[in-house]
């Protein structure tokens, strides 16, 4: 039987004692994970190495005097026998994006950051040994099969199809590095304004027009910070298949023309003509979810557009589908990027300091939205310079009759309904009170599950707002409680959480909740929850 050589792991640092600790580190588990450690204490020696031995993964100090770890790497990666050894980064600086850029341009697999945790050198070090092995059973497997032709053909096509699903997991890999770099930098922009905001209003003798402004930047920041977890969740959700559709029957023309009216509120559409030809389509779909499709196209149209361009919005019925077209005269898209256009983490002309800013989340989740209402999307462009074009494609429904008028409500305007605000997070509970004391609700707080039902039972609110993540009793506890007492059970509850996903909004009804509010929730949101349990406690 052939004896199959253990992987090699090559440890290159310049300094005696790093060397020593790396190396003593891997050591321990090399009888284990089935490899040897060989180390070597400049970026020449580590040359040599490679020369004479084939690795699974070379860990590479970067700040080496002489010849540097970048240096070493290319030359490492300039032979074709080591072209394709995974070389890890180990550095005492935290590298920026920059600094990650090149490295992996000279080939860098990853980065450790100094003092190494050892579970995660063992784990980083591990992939790679796994790597190796599976490499080397693959090579002997080939071997051996190459004496049989039939055999040969079918171990051929099955290792070609192997080396594309590690190449595209690799491509998948990096572009979700890329996608974890741009996630950092767009949340670094809003928190600094946030930060630099607050600071500024905490300044004794600050005029009162810079602290407006400054409460204008801090609020506009935290929407664009809420709208950013938005789309991370909703992708989640999608990806997944944990979205639940709330169907209506809608007209899309007039749900996409109060999102361009959005966009023309705040000044978005000043510098281009925008022009628009919508006729009724009807359709059953979620109209939050219907809204967000159109926002992202019109959004996308905008952020890609030169000032001075053109934007055309139609809606249209076949008799079939319903189409929504959204065209642009901006920078297009490249015949290489076309096919990827709605890929998850997929942008234009990715870099560190484009002005458009987003994840490039946002055709993919259009796409995955589409697909939930049955509907398609395609996208078309004559490449760079030449405009995209958007098509949406769902299925028609009849158009709806005339709606009947509402009867006025009975809840008096003048009757505002007691509230108890059950939040364990001070500044969040704060807050939420003020707001609601500033339009004119009575309010009661409680920190703590506990303590909300003992206030609740004596103070007996109209309205009841429950945080579900509470210390000592959850939400869902304090729920059941106040449900199972005879004087409590009446009392409307509404759930406040971070969760948003079905299964949450389902325990959260099973609990006895009458309604769900997803945080962070708009005050307009909020006082029509309360609104619409207070005139269902008034019927």
């Amino acid at each position: 039987m052939t004896t199959i050589d253990k992987p090699k792991i090559l440890v290159v640092n310049d300094d005696p004692a790093s060397l020593l600790a790396l190396t003593s580190l891997l050591d321990q588990w090399a009888d284990e994970s089935g490899y040897s450690v060989l180390s070597a204490r400049s970026g020449q020696e580590a040359l040599r190495q490679v020369l004479l031995h084939d690795f699974a993964v070379i860990l590479l100090d970067v700040n080496m005097p002489g010849m540097d770890g970048f240096e070493t790497a290319e030359a490492i990666h300039q032979r074709a026998r080591s072209a394709d050894i995974p070389i890890i980064f180990v550095t005492a600086f935290l590298a920026d994006e920059i600094d990650r850029l090149k490295a992996y341009q000279r080939g860098a697999a990853d980065f450790l950051f100094t003092p190494v945790i050892p579970q995660i050198l063992h784990a980083k070090v591990q992939v790679f040994v796994a790597l190796a092995t599976k490499n080397e059973e693959l090579k002997r497997q080939a071997h051996k099969l190459s004496q049989r032709t039939t055999e040969l053909t079918a171990t051929n096509k099955r290792l070609t199809r192997e080396m594309e699903e590690r190449q595209a997991a690799e491509a998948k890999s990096h572009a979700k590095d890329e996608f974890l770099a741009m996630l950092g930098h767009e949340l670094r922009n809003p928190l600094s304004a946030i930060s630099s905001a607050a600071s500024l209003i905490g300044l004794p003798g600050a005029p009162t027009d810079t602290v407006t402004r400054a409460k204008l930047i801090i609020q506009r920041q935290s929407q664009h910070l809420s709208r950013i977890v938005d789309d991370l969740l909703d992708l989640s959700r999608a990806m997944s298949g944990k979205i639940l559709l709330d169907k209506q029957h809608l007209d899309v023309a007039a749900l996409v023309s109060a999102c361009l009216d959005t966009f023309k509120a705040t000044g978005r559409t000043g510098n281009y003509l925008v022009n628009v030809d919508m006729q009724a389509g009807w359709v059953d779909g979620d109209p939050t979810r219907l809204e967000q499709i159109a926002t992202n196209l019109i959004d996308n149209a905008l952020k890609y557009t030169p000032p001075g361009g053109t934007i055309d919005i139609a809606v249209a019925d076949t008799g079939q589908d319903i189409v929504l077209e959204v065209r642009d005269t901006g920078v297009g898209i490249s015949a290489e990027l076309l096919p990827h256009v709605f890929d998850v983490f997929v942008q234009g002309s990715i870099t560190l300091d484009r002005a458009q800013g987003g994840l490039g989340i946002g055709l993919a989740l259009v796409r995955r939205l589409v697909e939930l209402h049955g509907g398609k999307v395609s996208a078309h462009s004559e490449g760079a310079s030449a405009g995209s074009t958007f098509v949406i494609r769902l299925p028609r429904a009849a158009p709806a009759a005339a709606p009947a008028i509402a009867a006025p409500s009975t809840l008096a305007q003048d009757s505002k309904p007691a509230i108890l605000l059950i939040e364990d997070n001070d500044d969040g509970r704060e807050m939420m009170a003020t707001m609601l004391d500033a339009y004119g609700y009575p309010v009661r707080q409680a920190a703590d599950g506990v303590q909300g039902v003992q206030m609740a039972r004596s103070f007996l609110p109209d309205v009841a707002l429950v945080d579900i993540g509470l210390p000592g009793i959850d939400g869902y506890e304090v729920a059941r409680r106040l449900r199972q007492g005879g004087d409590t059970c009446h009392i409307k509850l509404i759930a406040l959480t971070g969760y948003g996903l079905a299964d949450d909004q389902r325990r959260v009804l099973e609990a006895g909740f009458d309604k769900h509010l997803v945080k962070p929730v708009e005050i307009a949101d909020l006082l029509d929850a309360i609104g619409q349990c207070a005139a269902t406690a008034h019927e």
